[in-house]
């Protein structure tokens, strides 16, 4: 039998089951959904940092991570200073070193990468990444396609969770 998937509420989940052979056996997982966000916002953030990235003549991963820094979702972490943060982060910045009970940490600030944000999150990076792209002279979409851009990824991820 082909894997099959569903999202729904419990009482959909409920119907969307009554469909299935009563005597088989299943393996179901079942997960709280949450929304990715929109592709077609994160393109359009990847196409303004590469226009940044040329105006300032400077590479696209460069400005990618300037604009995760300034607009993007971060949090501090301190590991044992012998651990390669590069084994777990992409992005990330040492903050500094200490003792504790006799280890040597070290402390980051890391930064979540944009394929691991939630619509309020890309939102939030997106209109970062159009002030820097409209504080270059870049042209960018009209105020109302970008409203109209947010609004979408906002709504569908209120829709959903209200569910």
């Amino acid at each position: 039998m082909e894997k099959k998937t569903f999202t729904g509420t419990i009482e959909e989940i409920k119907q969307f089951l009554f469909r299935f052979d009563k005597k088989t056996e299943y393996d179901i997982t079942i997960d709280k959904h949450r929304n990715k966000r929109s592709l077609n916002a994160n393109a359009y953030s990847w196409v303004l940092q590469n226009e940044i990235a040329n105006r300032l003549r400077i590479s696209k991963e460069e400005i990618h991570v300037q604009m995760l820094k300034d607009y993007g979702q971060r949090d501090y972490i301190s590991i044992l200073a012998s651990v390669n943060p590069k084994d777990y982060f992409d992005y990330y910045e040492e903050q500094g070193t200490f003792k504790n009970a006799g280890n040597t940490f070290k402390s980051y600030l890391v930064f979540k990468g944009t394929h691991r944000y939630d619509s309020k999150e890309m939102s939030v990076f997106i209109d970062g990444v159009i002030q820097e792209a409209r504080n270059l002279g870049i042209e960018t979409l009209e105020e109302k396609e970008i409203q109209k851009m947010i609004k979408e990824m906002e709504s569908y991820e209120n829709n959903k969770s209200n569910s």
